[in-house]
């Protein structure tokens, strides 16, 4: 049974793609549920995030994956392959490693995605989709990302796709003190592009979330800061004017900013610039919505200039941080291979155990018959050692005949050395 990842990212696959195949957690759930019914692939994670959707399973047919993250987004599979990347095994640990870590973010070292990978193992887990090797895998790659975060600069700085918003609001506009922030979903990454102008010293920040309950747990978290309002979603284009920046990611399969809106919004403002980031994957915004005058519009792909900027010292930690990961990845693999080896170890011992047990029967029976008992112990000691060294002697031989000389030369010098310490 092979462990390999498969998925697309911001790197292999448009935005236009990466929409066609996210997956929402209610989708997600009860397609994983469905899935865990059919053997031939259920244990299996998959990690859907603005920038990547990815399938983490134990199979022994990766195309199988493939057949299916095509079928249940009603793609082609030919199409999707082209943009597909495949990993197996020390690989497949190794990227999601990396995944988790933040070093494969669009964002380097981003902390949001180590959240987002163990909310995907818990919904896999809920629905009955992850096996134990597939869960130790898992929680491994969890301490490699703490490893990273703790012991390198990758995770240093502050540097995250709520900073990148920030970062670019204060490049279109000089005075952060006089802005107006609206952001549309109270999620995770609407929370911290919140934070992060709270402490640049936004003037007002209005929510506005489809759920009160949400809204009202960010605004006391950025209150002692900014001003906060809320708004309720149906209201949400009416307030539009109001805003100079709007950060939007709520996770609807459906726009959530429509461009007759913006384009009223925008008369009501007497034209004065609007900044509108679309985090969102499907898309929130209506892209025409760029073809404004006074609109600056920036969706997930648009933001790796401004990210660029505050990359540097996280990209020369990275290194460290990427010695760090195939370290790990060799620790796991080699634990991996010395559990494998426990195992059949395990399994030539009975095997040893139920030879000798064999032998000693029939020596019993034989000296119970009266035969002369030094000569069955003779043959019984005979006879077993021919059973027990037979297996060894087969490999010897093919291993003399192999390829690979190395092996027959490691073999050899440890039955030698093995010998010569029975002899002292």
């Amino acid at each position: 049974m092979s462990f390999f990842a498969l998925g697309v990212n911001h790197q292999t696959a448009s935005v236009e793609l990466r929409e066609q195949i996210a997956f929402n957690p209610e989708k997600l759930s009860a397609l994983l549920a469905e899935q865990s019914q059919h053997p031939e692939l259920n244990d299996l994670v998959v990690v859907s995030t603005c920038n990547r959707t990815e399938v983490y399973a134990m199979s022994e047919h990766p195309e199988q994956v493939l057949d299916w993250l095509a079928h249940v987004n009603g793609i082609d599979a030919k199409q999707l392959s082209r943009h597909v990347y495949r990993y197996e095994n020390a690989q497949a640990v190794s990227h999601l490693m990396r995944v988790a870590s933040g070093l494969d973010s669009l964002m380097l070292g981003e902390p949001q995605i180590l959240g987002q990978v163990k909310t995907a193992l818990s919904l896999a887990k809920d629905s009955h989709t992850v096996s134990q090797q597939l869960n130790r895998i898992f929680e491994y790659a969890f301490y490699a990302a703490k490893r990273v975060r703790s012991e390198t600069a990758v995770g240093s700085h502050a540097v995250s796709m709520g900073y990148a918003v920030a970062q670019l609001a204060l490049q279109v506009f000089s005075h952060p003190e006089k802005l107006t922030v609206m952001v549309v979903a109270a999620g995770e990454m609407n929370s911290l592009v919140a934070k992060h102008l709270a402490e640049m010293g936004v003037a007002k920040i209005l929510i506005c979330n489809r759920t009160r309950a949400r809204a009202e747990t960010l605004a006391q978290e950025i209150a002692h800061r900014v001003e906060v309002e809320i708004i309720e979603f149906d209201q949400l284009a009416a307030n539009l004017h109001r805003a100079d920046v709007i950060s939007s990611c709520t996770g609807s399969l459906h726009q959530v900013i429509a461009y007759p809106e913006v384009k009223a919004a925008l008369k009501k403002r007497r034209y004065q610039q609007m900044l509108l980031v679309d985090l969102a994957v499907p898309r929130d915004i209506d892209p025409k919505i760029e073809n404004l005058d006074g609109v600056y519009l920036y969706g997930v792909d648009d933001l790796q200039s401004v990210i660029d900027e505050n990359l540097a010292q996280r990209r020369q930690a990275a290194v460290e941080a990427e010695l760090m990961v195939n370290q790990l990845v060799t620790e796991l693999v080699t634990h991996q291979k010395v559990q494998q080896a426990g195992a059949t170890i395990h399994a030539y011992r009975e095997h040893g155990e139920s030879l000798r047990q064999e032998e000693l029967n029939l020596a019993m029976a034989r000296i119970a018959k009266g035969e002369d008992a030094a000569q069955v112990m003779q043959e019984f000691s005979y006879r077993l050692t021919q059973k027990l060294l037979h297996p060894t002697s087969i490999l010897l031989r093919e291993a003399a005949k192999g390829d690979e000389p190395e092996c027959f030369e490691f073999m050899q010098e440890n039955l030698a050395a093995t010998a010569k310490h029975r002899r002292k």
